[in-house]
């Protein structure tokens, strides 16, 4: 902890609001959406379709709105669309817990979605702005607040909720409207290096476009969150066919074993890894270690629950490891290969490429899955994920050696 303070001290002030404000953000959001669809099924009694539309409307109204915010941050500059984001998840998280028709419900769920969409990009552009030359450092430590806020979230959660989900929501909407607050009163007004303000939203959108080595980039890592994502989809199905009942608890230990290795490693991980590695060998060797991690599950898919478990555990340590190692070094390529110019608007179409990516691999993962349970192969997915960890890091490092990433920095020793 003492590090982690060191730390975000060296930063500037609206850096280390923007650290804390994530952390609020992420604290209020998983207190409240882990235990959603157990209201909207069970206390508002919905079918299984309407339960599945409101969560899917606010995954779409995200990920599908991630360019609009990231377009907007670098035309208004990023504080407004943070306000925007905060103040719209107040009103959204308020309206879920005192709702119970579905179209109020749906709408409820979209605004929670966009917020995300507004805010997102434009704290990462603003992040980067103030961080300089120092964004890796910046994202490392902003990951540790991120992942903090997940970790702490749903137990606060759980808290509320032994009285009732319409406090949790309350208590939700109530951080977000304090942080609205907060950014109005004490975060300074930030643009980019090159505003957009005069541009059309085309030209933005088509400038973006064709930045090659950036797409080639953005599909790359596309694996990097689909392996991410099985911490909610591969690990506990897993966990339940192993272990039955007892898998939802063993799958709760899992993002707390997740989020604890990024909270006490990540800053560590990557001064390692600065001090050994450049940036692309970073992320080549972060994401095959990403891949790697599903490798102890292909061979323990058959055997006795402990082994099973064991493998489990292993897996979300390495995953956790890897994404940590990979996460501040993707962040600073992408600013890079903006080259300053509408930062956001570059975040915005990274985490919209990503999203849809998560979405088309959680449908082949789940496929295969089914596949391999009929005719007992669960190593099938296993070695599946695997072979995408080390394909992405395999298409960075071709990328890299191709010139299309930031040129490397091997740290130089010290003179004598």
């Amino acid at each position: 902890m003492k590090h982690l303070w060191q730390q975000t001290r060296s930063f500037p002030p609206a850096a280390r609001l923007l650290m804390a404000n994530q952390f609020a953000i992420n604290l209020a959001f998983y207190m409240l959406m882990p235990y959603l669809a157990a209201h909207l099924a069970g206390t508002l009694g919905l079918a299984a379709w309407a339960v599945g539309l409101v969560l899917g409307v606010r995954n779409f109204s995200q990920q599908g709105m991630f360019l609009i915010g990231g377009t907007l941050a670098d035309r208004v500059g990023y504080k407004i669309p943070i306000m925007a984001g905060c103040l719209l998840r107040t009103v959204g998280f308020g309206l879920l817990g005192w709702v119970d028709d579905l179209p109020a419900l749906i709408a409820a769920s979209a605004a929670t979605g966009f917020a995300g969409a507004l805010f997102n990009p434009a704290v990462r552009a603003y992040l980067a702005v103030e961080a300089g030359p120092r964004r890796v450092d910046a994202f490392a430590t902003f990951n540790v607040y991120y992942q903090a806020g997940m970790l702490a979230g749903p137990l606060v959660g759980l808290a509320l909720l032994t009285a009732d989900f319409r406090l949790v929501c309350t208590v939700a909407a109530t951080v977000f409207a304090a942080l609205t607050l907060l950014q109005w009163r004490a975060l300074p007004r930030r643009s980019g290096t090159a505003p957009a303000t005069r541009e059309r939203v085309l030209t933005q959108w088509r400038a973006v476009a064709s930045n090659r080595p950036f797409l080639l980039f953005s599909l790359a890592m596309i694996g990097s969150y689909v392996l991410t994502f099985q911490v909610y989809l591969a690990l506990p199905l897993a966990a339940s066919d192993a272990l039955g009942a007892r898998g939802t608890l063993v799958t709760s230990g899992l993002f707390v074993v997740s989020a604890a290795v990024t909270v006490v490693g990540q800053l560590r991980l990557t001064g390692w890894a600065k001090a050994r590695w450049s940036p692309s060998q970073a992320l080549v060797r972060g994401l095959a270690a990403m891949g790697l991690a599903f490798l102890p599950l292909a061979f323990a898919s058959s055997g006795l629950p402990v082994a099973v478990l064991a493998a489990l555990v292993a897996a979300v340590v390495l995953l956790a490891a890897g994404s940590a190692v990979v996460y501040p070094f993707e962040m600073d390529t992408v600013v890079t290969l903006s080259e300053g110019r509408l930062v956001a608007t570059h975040y915005g179409l990274y985490n919209t490429v990503s999203g849809l990516g998560v979405t088309v691999g959680n449908l082949v993962t789940g496929a295969l899955w089914d596949f391999a349970a009929r005719h007992d192969a669960r190593w099938l997915t296993w070695s599946a994920l695997a072979a995408t960890g080390l394909a992405c890091a395999t298409a960075l490092a071709a990328l890299a050696r191709g010139g299309h990433l930031a040129p490397d920095r091997r740290p130089q020793p010290a003179p004598a």
